[in-house]
């Protein structure tokens, strides 16, 4: 798992990293930040798993840094660290998804519960992103309802916005544009992070060959495969696999 911190105070920073790093190998700290307005330029290209943050600090507090990073629309799981136990920071924290609130100053069995949390509901959601695409958008137009049913089904088979709008009589300008206003985002990318995220998915499962999966989910280039896990995981295969032993 890839660990953010985001803390002004150096000692607590360091102390934090080294607490971290000491429960498991599994856990990286990938990067730290002194103030949020740092935190939230390295962030998008960092891609950690988890952020701890303080609340209080210069120029960008954590409240501030978090509902920046969610207007991003990047998915992080955030972890509020505080001297104080605040009644209206908790709500906040709250209102944004924020699931756990650690008061200074935080113990080993703190931190290693926390992380083991958002561990497991890591691999949760990753099963869930590949169970049943109709689900995930059940508001979706009749037509990519019925593309998001194939796309599940075929996902390893070469894949074409022209035979899809040829498969649901339209022209291939138009089901680009539907898929796109349905979904949020371009059908080409959909299925790049759609065959990344079965791929995360099989990683979980011993019986399947490392070298065998990307064939298994429609690459017919290992490097390219390997190229796209790093962009949209943030790490390579083999990183990957380590955080999650």
């Amino acid at each position: 798992m890839r660990v953010m911190i985001v803390e002004d105070e150096q000692r607590a920073r360091r102390g934090l990293h080294n607490l971290i790093t000491s429960i498991s190998e599994d856990y990286e700290v990938v990067s730290e930040a002194s103030e949020g307005r740092k935190g939230l330029e390295m962030i998008p290209a960092v891609k950690p798993d988890v952020v701890f943050t303080d609340i209080k600090m210069p120029y960008m507090d954590g409240i501030a840094l978090i509902k920046a990073v969610k207007s991003m629309g990047i998915k992080t799981d955030f972890v509020i660290i505080s001297a104080y136990e605040q009644f209206e920071t908790a709500r906040q924290a709250i209102s944004l998804g924020v699931r756990d609130f650690l008061v200074k100053p935080v113990t080993y069995d703190e931190v290693a519960a926390v992380l083991e949390r958002l561990n497991a509901k890591e691999r949760h959601s990753l099963k869930e992103s590949v169970a049943d695409l109709e689900k995930q958008y059940p508001e979706a137009h009749p037509l990519i309802l019925r593309a998001l049913r194939n796309i599940e089904h075929n996902y390893a088979a070469r894949i074409s916005e022209e035979c899809f709008a040829q498969c649901l009589g339209m022209t291939k300008e138009y089901f680009s544009y539907l898929f796109h206003k349905e979904v949020g985002i371009t059908f080409s990318k959909f299925i790049k992070n759609y065959r990344i995220q079965v791929a995360k998915s099989l990683l979980l499962n011993e019986g399947v060959a490392k070298d065998d999966i990307p064939y298994s989910v429609g690459f017919s280039d290992p490097k390219y495969f390997n190229k796209v896990f790093r962009e949209i995981t943030g790490a390579s295969v083999s990183e990957y696999l380590k955080n999650l032993s």
